[in-house]
């Protein structure tokens, strides 16, 4: 045992759980934890500019690397209410961040001291635990017990305050007898394996839905390997996109009203069975839930009780972590292929894999300004395998899962229920601090992208490289496409005349703001693209600023003012709005889906 101050026990305890990187916003309540911090030398802190952004930055540290928990710390009162969005953001999408703030002595709490506020209490809704520390000695089981929620069940965030006081007393601490406590994790039992895989043999057209959990629990070679052995096709969520290779023959689209692909709708209402792994049938995902059921049989495997029968009542619901469910899903398929009970699914996964074939949005556009098709086509080509995009809600968003492609788990990083914006740049941020080596490639419209812009700053100050795709419409344009059900354009326009526009410059007049003018005053390098000649020449600068200068580089694309982007209220009634190719007109039944 050795006597320390608490917050001293605490950076002991965040090392042994594994933290090494920290994002935060350091002021008076938490300036001991801060002392704490620099006394140890142990875990990187990264200077925000804003407590907000510091939390989204620890969800895109968390979210990239499995295993990996980010840590956002700020002071008293604003600091923790700024947090609150990241917070949302992070539970919603079943992500475990830590967020710790400092607080008024325990004797001012209730005298509205300042920037005293009960943060455990309005964090409570949206946090798996908060609480406020009022005992020093409790301090580091409080960061264990802390670091055992955020891992056990269905993963989340925790928030820890840390009044003032609590911080700067002394305790008895032996950190070498420390043990992290195991996570629990439920488990599918062979019985229920064997029921959903009789059901799924069973069927005629059965699907497999891969949700996000499959990449929380790592598993995503264990989804491949039992779709393989069934011979089942895969549609992935938005949230588990890249847990099976775009181009694997059994990823046949993800299915939606908005973030998804014509081939993927047309072969989910094809299906008469679905096996959902780790997903939580999100209603951007299903549309009414008379039209996703329809006809079809649902096994739901969850992580957490309470989601199997939350929108609709499964036909059988197993409550298991994703990776240990597929473990004993592959058990059970591989002793049913070795007795030859096993079905052979290669005509229904020949009819997907030409669906997907056939059924394509068109993305080349020549024109100026440029459609917003051709920029991610242009990005496809450009970027490799490798890429790890991050992007969050929009216009910009929607467009890239039509028309981007991911190849691998943790390649996509998307903030899927709560999509706020401002979260991309500095995710972005939170993703290059948890993988130095990794292509990251952010998506904005413009709107996401200025919302958060002083975080620009950061990438600059500390060395965090990434190339920032701003698709530049001077629009909210996703608000702007759902009001066309009321007739109106209103309050959704962000152009104007620039009056420091420099002479000359046709490809802003109107457009409002300089976004390159102000990625290079914040520290940046930042080039615009007007045409489609001027492609491949930027996307190669790019790169080279990055490598030479090691700081986030923005990619700024003019687009056309108005472009509506394919979506529907219902994923039978999806409406296509461009062009799109016909390869084989006999998929064409349905009006909404029919080529135009």
């Amino acid at each position: 045992m050795a006597r320390m101050r608490a917050v001293d026990a605490a950076v002991l305890v965040l090392e042994r759980e594994g933290v090494d990187c920290a994002f935060g916003v350091p002021g008076a309540a938490i300036n001991p934890l801060y002392s704490a911090l620099k006394a140890r030398g142990s875990i990187r802190h990264i200077l925000a500019r804003h407590v907000e952004a510091a939390s989204h930055m620890a969800e895109g540290y968390t979210r990239a690397k499995a295993g990996k928990i980010g840590v956002c710390i700020g002071t008293s009162g604003p600091a923790g209410t700024d947090m609150i969005t990241g917070l949302y953001s992070a539970s919603a999408d079943s992500i475990p961040i830590l967020c710790i703030t400092g607080q008024a002595p325990r004797a001012k709490l209730h005298k509205e001291d300042f920037q005293a506020v009960d943060i455990e209490a309005i964090a409570k809704p949206l946090a798996k635990w908060a609480v406020t520390v009022r005992e020093p000695a409790l301090v580091p089981q409080v960061f264990s017990q802390a670091f055992h929620l955020m891992r056990s069940g269905r993963p989340g965030p925790v928030l820890v305050d840390l009044p003032i006081d609590v911080q700067l007393a002394e305790i008895e601490f032996d950190i070498d007898s420390y043990e992290p406590l195991a996570p629990h994790k439920p488990a599918c039992s062979r019985r229920q394996a064997e029921r959903a895989l009789a059901m799924l043999n069973e069927a005629e057209r059965p699907l497999i839905v891969a949700g996000g959990g499959i990449i929380n629990a790592d598993a995503a070679d264990r989804l491949v390997e039992f779709a393989e052995l069934t011979g089942i096709p895969v549609i992935p969520t938005l949230m588990g996109w890249g847990a099976i290779p775009d181009d694997h023959p059994l990823m046949v689209g993800m299915v939606g009203l908005q973030t998804s692909h014509r081939y993927g709708n047309r072969t989910f209402l094809a299906s008469d069975f679905v096996l959902g792994i780790g997903n939580r049938w999100a209603n951007r995902h299903t549309g009414s839930i008379e039209v996703y059921t329809r006809g079809r049989r649902f096994v739901h495997v969850d992580i957490e009780p309470t989601q199997i029968g939350r929108v609709f009542g499964p036909d059988l619901g197993i409550v298991s972590d994703a990776g240990l469910a597929l473990d004993m899903f592959i058990s059970v398929a591989r002793e049913m292929k070795a007795r030859g009970s096993l079905r052979d699914r290669s005509d229904w996964a020949d009819q997907c894999a030409h669906r997907k074939a056939s059924m394509l949005r068109r993305s080349h556009f020549d024109q100026v300004p440029l459609k917003p098709q051709r920029v991610y086509q242009e990005m496809n080509e450009a970027f490799g395998r490798d890429t790890c995009y991050v992007t969050t809600i929009g216009l910009s968003q929607i467009a890239g899962a039509q028309f981007l492609r991911v190849f691998e788990p943790r390649n996509w990083i998307n903030c899927g229920q709560a999509g706020p914006l401002g979260w991309t740049l500095p995710a972005a941020l939170g993703v290059r601090a948890a993988d130095p080596d990794r292509r990251i490639v952010a998506l904005s419209g413009d709107y996401d992208f200025q919302f958060m812009i002083e975080e620009l700053a950061v990438g600059a100050q500390h060395k965090l490289p990434f190339l920032h795709v701003v698709v530049n419409n001077s629009y909210l344009g996703l608000i702007r496409q759902s009001q066309r059900g009321f007739e109106m354009d209103f309050e959704v326009s962000l152009a104007f005349e620039n009056i420091n526009a420099a002479p000359g410059e046709d490809a802003l007049a109107g457009y409002g703001v300089d976004h390159v003018a102000v990625a290079e005053g914040l520290g940046c390098k930042a080039i615009r693209v007007r045409s489609p000649n001027e492609f491949k020449d930027a996307f190669a600068r790019a790169e080279a600023l990055m490598a030479e200068h090691r700081v986030p580089v923005v990619l700024e694309f003019i687009l056309e003012r108005v472009t509506n982007i394919a979506m529907g209220t219902e994923i039978d009634g999806v409406n296509e709005f461009e062009d799109i190719l016909c390869l084989d007109p006999s998929l064409t039944p349905a009006p909404a889906l029919a080529c135009a």
